[in-house]
């Protein structure tokens, strides 16, 4: 293998500490570096590695090493820098689905996670090329090694032989390896990103002396917050830039600076990125736009090369309002509040308005970062951030794109259990994929895509940057509702119908209250009061009576949530009286229970936080749409936390290697891809345990009269089915005719579809008619960004027109099935309608586990489908099913490594 060659399968990841090596297959040319790796080891090292002190033994392993790759051995070298630090190697003897392993390290790299990165990588390749396990004979007195081999997450076993210890790592990823993936990641993704959140020094490259250039407003803001280190201006036509000492270029600095902000025109940064890189600044904050693709390439380039981390470029700037650290690298005209909500967006002008509005509400920011276009960092990092960060409790994001969005919801699960996680749901109206070749690509439209990302992630995703920041206000300042139950109160009756029914738009509820609360809210309440739900206070009531109402509901358990609607009225504002002041003088005692919010009609602020007398606050809205929309975020949050992680399914009698054949043998003869014939999709389909209704493929008039006779069903009738390529949607083209009996109704069936769609036609396929039941349809579509998605829901010929599905990201956990089932508006027909049986879920569980585990095994299953479902008490049928193949591979999501 050529450099060219392996530089292309060059990959870059984070070590232990937060600096970057590049992983890549080593070529014949690594010869002279790997062998300089042996000459350079200690004599222990060297014995570990070799069970003796041998020079000569490192010359032979060069050779080895740097040998051409073949299935059976591969070997992966680790560079840092222009360094080559370490190499791992697997090669196959007698058993092709097992592998020796050899690992060695440079002396100065031990304890920074090389060898347990190149292992990772090992690993991933071996799985693709059919090896299941690796074996590797280590010193007994190796400590390193062994704690390496036992920390990689796998299932290791040992056998002991004296001196030596054989162990034998099992390659099969279980949830306790991709646990240590996490561990691992967020080590290393949090190191690495210190020098840009918490620097101790930074220089702005391209702040000029000219008011009004982006770089001199950078440095305005770095001064206006007191930035607690040490900052430089790089300007080469001045000596000082806002009182901020200036030098000719990075390498004239009197101190190494941790991040650089660069503001200088698109031609310039790569260069600037090499010099600082050479320098040895660890990050950078590019805020240049309109780079090109070469450019923007070479920038990353030396970043990668360079060992440093990088916002942007094309971005607004980062914040961090840490007392320790407080730093405004922004060029925006708000000045950020310090504050507990980690804030990360891809628009600058989405991140404006959120630092404004998070200003404006008191609740401040931890730390902000524009992404821009995202070559480097990402929202996955930043999720790690704040989750180890020791501030942040509220988290914002602003994607308009998703790099890896398995990885990513993988993070912001984990995540999620810990703090809010909310998003715009940007991107909507983006037009549906064209022409889609199934019901179940149909259906899977990108913004259900996303949606599913977001609900199963635990993200809270809003319809617009007001609604994102109502809920941020009710999430920072209220406990979440145990439920949707809401109680309404209001000083006006108008007010209160109103509020009323944004709560139910929202998809909250407003029950009756039990008769004992009715009855002593009355007492409390002034003559003329109703005390149902909405509650009518009348305009008379006093703030101590109104306070004793809400507290009185807030700590009931009849609702979940206390939704106050106040106006101004006479009454009130002759005697001076501001009645939202009951809402912020309850006493402490009294401040547990379900959440409060008020909504008051008059009100400027579309939301704001009101003070209360014990230093917390309650969330105020301009209109009861707003509070409704959020205290249903709210619940939603409260339902995810409460539903059970689950765990990922593993069907047994699963063929995953025979499905492989079976699909790599079709694009061998179709390389573009396509439908699988019906027998095709059967075999497939079988490999996973999915058993479709007997059926017979029959090329002649007699062939099918025979075939009918032998499948005709309890009823015996049979049904027919044009196959060809042509025919995905059967109904449409009139190519399935049904309930036919006896041969003169079968010969005459088969001469009307020969006559009506003539060559198109290969063959018909005779199924019985199958006993009525419910049409259900469950399906698989791989996106290209997302991944595999699993569909269920009303199937039968009107499944596009109905469009009642619900989906899934794949591989679904036990719970994602239960959830599965009961979304879609069909669902009571599965569990019981109006007195009928409950059909077999176990049944269409078990089969949606199949196809979530056929989807993950094989990307190259663009669709799948079995629709319909027949689905009744004593199990399920699968009429019908279709299979599309594509020439792809998916790359493991979970694998580490950078952009």
């Amino acid at each position: 293998m050529t450099r060219t060659a392996s530089r292309r399968q060059e990959v870059c990841a984070l070590l232990a500490d937060g600096s970057t090596v590049r992983l890549r297959p080593a070529c014949p040319q690594d010869r002279g570096q790997v062998l300089r790796l042996y000459e350079e080891m200690s004599a222990d090292n060297l014995r570990s590695r070799f069970f003796a002190v041998s020079r000569r033994s490192g010359e032979q392993a060069a050779d080895r090493l740097c040998a051409p790759s073949d299935p059976g051995h591969r070997t992966l070298v680790a560079v840092h820098g222009d360094r080559l630090v370490g190499v791992a190697e697997y090669e196959t003897v007698d058993d092709p689905t097992s592998a020796e392993i050899a690992l060695a390290v440079a002396d100065d790299f031990h304890h920074r996670g090389v060898g347990t990165l190149l292992l990772e990588h090992l690993v991933h390749t071996a799985r693709e090329n059919g090896i299941a396990a690796f074996t590797a004979d280590v010193l007994a007195d190796n400590h390193l090694i062994h704690k390496v081999f036992a920390d990689l997450g796998l299932r290791v076993t040992r056998q002991f032989d004296g001196s030596t210890v054989r162990g034998i790592i099992r390659l099969a990823p279980d949830e306790r390896y991709l646990s240590a993936l996490d561990i691992r990641g967020r080590t290393a993704d949090t190191a690495s990103l210190r020098p840009l959140l918490r620097p101790g020094s930074i220089a702005v490259i391209g702040a000029g002396t000219r008011p009004g250039s982006v770089g001199r407003a950078i440095l305005h803001h770095l001064r206006e917050a007191h930035f607690a280190g040490l900052l430089y201006a790089v300007n080469p036509h001045a000596h000082a830039v806002l009182r901020v000492p200036a030098y000719p270029s990075i390498a004239d600095l009197p101190h190494l600076p941790d991040l650089a902000v660069v503001a200088i025109p698109a031609s310039g940064v790569p260069e600037a990125a090499v010099q600082c890189g050479r320098a040895g600044v660890r990050a950078l904050v590019v805020v240049t736009s309109g780079l090109d693709e070469r450019q923007s390439a070479e920038l990353t380039a030396a970043c990668r090369r360079w060992d440093m981390r990088m916002v942007g470029p094309n971005c607004l700037g980062i914040v961090n309002t840490e007392e320790p650290v407080r730093m405004d690298a922004t060029f925006a005209v708000t000045k950020p509040l310090p504050g507990t909500a980690g804030v990360a967006v891809q628009s600058g002008g989405v991140g404006i308005a959120l630092l404004d509005g998070l200003s404006r509400l008191g609740i401040g920011i931890s730390s902000f970062v524009s992404l821009g276009d995202k070559r480097d960092v990402s929202s996955n990092d930043l999720l790690q951030w704040w989750e180890c960060d020791g501030r942040t409790d509220l988290a914002l994001l602003h994607l308009e794109s998703f790099g890896n969005p398995r990885a990513f919801s993988r993070t912001a699960r984990r995540v999620a259990r810990g703090m809010p996680l909310l998003t715009v749901d940007a991107g909507r109206s983006a037009a549906g994929r064209r022409a889609a070749a199934s019901h179940t690509a149909a259906a899977a439209t990108p913004t259900m895509t996303r949606g599913v990302l977001f609900s199963q992630a635990g993200i809270i995703a809003t319809r617009t940057l007001g609604e994102l920041l109502d809920t941020a206000a009710l999430l920072h300042s209220q406990p979440l509702p145990a439920g949707t139950r809401v109680a309404v109160v209001s000083n006006a009756g108008g007010a209160g119908v109103l509020a009323a029914d944004a709560c139910v738009d929202a998809g909250l509820t407003v029950p009756e209250l039990p008769a004992d609360l009715v009855g002593e809210l009355l007492a409390m309440l002034p003559g003329g009061a109703g005390a149902g739900n909405p509650a009518d206070t009348t305009p008379e009531v006093s703030v101590e009576t109104l306070s004793g109402c809400v507290d009185r509901l807030a700590q009931s358990g009849a609702v979940d949530g206390v939704l106050v609607a106040l106006v101004p009225t006479a009454p009130a504002t002759a005697v001076g009286t501001d009645l939202v002041t009951a809402l912020t003088t309850r006493p402490p005692d009294a401040r547990t229970g379900a959440p409060v919010v008020a909504v008051v009609l008059d009100q400027a602020e579309r939301a704001r936080l009101l003070p209360t007398e014990d230093g917390r606050t309650v969330p105020s809205y301009g209109e009861p749409q707003s509070a409704a929309r959020a205290l249903h975020h709210a619940a939603e949050r409260a339902r995810w936390l409460a539903r059970p992680q689950g765990s990922v399914v593993e069907p047994a009698g699963i063929d995953s290697s025979g499905a492989r054949v079976l699909v790599e043998a079709f694009l061998a003869r179709e390389p573009t891809g396509g439908w699988l014939d019906a027998r095709a999709t059967d075999q497939l389909f079988a490999r996973y345990g999915i058993i479709r209704l007997r059926q017979a493929g029959a090329a002649t008039e007699q062939e099918a009269v025979e075939a009918a006779v032998r499948l005709a069903g309890p009823s015996g009738g049979v049904v027919l089915k044009a196959q060809g390529p042509e025919f995905v949607h059967k109904s449409e083209r009139g190519a399935v005719l049904l309930d036919l009996h006896g041969e003169q109704q079968v010969r005459a069936a088969y001469r009307d579809l020969t006559a009506r769609l003539g060559v198109a036609m290969s063959e018909v396929l005779v199924q019985p008619m199958a006993a009525p039941g419910t049409e259900l349809l469950a399906g698989v579509v791989q996106d290209e960004v997302f991944g595999a998605l699993v569909l269920f829901g009303l199937g039968g010929t009107t499944s596009e027109l109905l469009a009642d599905h619900a989906a899934r990201l794949a591989p679904l956990t036990d719970t994602d099935f239960h959830e599965l089932l009961i979304a879609p508006r069909c669902a009571p027909l599965l569990f019981g309608y109006r007195g009928s049986s409950p059909v077999d879920v176990d049944g269409l569980e078990a089969l949606l586990a199949r196809l979530s585990r056929m989807a993950d095994d094989l990307p190259e299953v663009a669709e799948a489908e079995c629709n319909p479902i027949i689905a009744r008490p004593d199990g399920i049928t699968v009429v019908d099913a279709r299979v599309r193949l594509l020439p792809r591979r998916a790359p493991d999501p979970y694998l580490r490594r950078l952009p």
